[in-house]
């Protein structure tokens, strides 16, 4: 038996993504760029909705392709907002185009999205020895509202402080598996 957070509990896919996904180190830039806008979809929804809707995601938006999505258009948005297997909301649909165009100046000043997202990671996070307890685990770390900060100065939308807390456990840029959690390094 898997020892597994509180929150996956009781779900197949859910369980998956904890074991398989929440957590693991990203680097790739297509990928940190998914995870950080369909955490921007699920701003007022369940995780768990996104996640069903994960593979509608990567279709409706061409597998992630940044560039291309960078240069969607009216024509495009009226296609995402007919599209019933994604989260329809137009200002999240425009925030995805809108941030793409971003993510592609990150890429050209920073090389890639990892080294823009790796220099908010905790330098001196205080973690108690075998993890944080659930009652203990912080809702939003500093980092988390440094990033929202620099994003929303670089013209991002819906990437606010909760998103990007959200966003950093689901690429690793912190491990925020509770004590007793068999994924916990700590």
């Amino acid at each position: 038996m898997v020892n597994r957070c509180w929150w996956c509990a009781g779900d197949a896919l859910y369980e998956q993504y904890h074991d398989e996904v929440w957590g693991q180190p990203e680097k790739e830039n297509s990928k940190l760029f998914e995870m950080l806008t369909l955490e921007h979809f699920q701003s007022g929804l369940s995780w768990i909705t996104i996640l069903r809707k994960q593979e509608n995601f990567a279709a409706a938006f061409e597998g992630w392709d940044i560039n291309r999505i960078a240069a969607y258009g009216e024509a495009d948005v009226k296609r995402l907002m007919g599209d019933a297997g994604i989260v329809r909301n137009n200002k999240k649909v425009e925030a995805a185009i809108v941030n793409a165009g971003q993510a592609l100046s990150l890429i050209e000043e920073f090389g890639d999205l990892h080294s823009y997202f790796v220099r908010f990671v905790p330098k001196d996070r205080l973690v108690p020895k075998g993890g944080f307890e659930r009652s203990a685990l912080p809702l939003m770390s500093e980092e988390a509202k440094i990033m929202s900060k620099d994003l929303k100065k670089r013209g991002f939308k819906f990437t606010g402080p909760m998103t990007c807390q959200s966003f950093m456990q689901a690429v690793g840029l912190l491990n925020d598996h509770v004590k007793g959690c068999d994924l916990c390094v700590y």
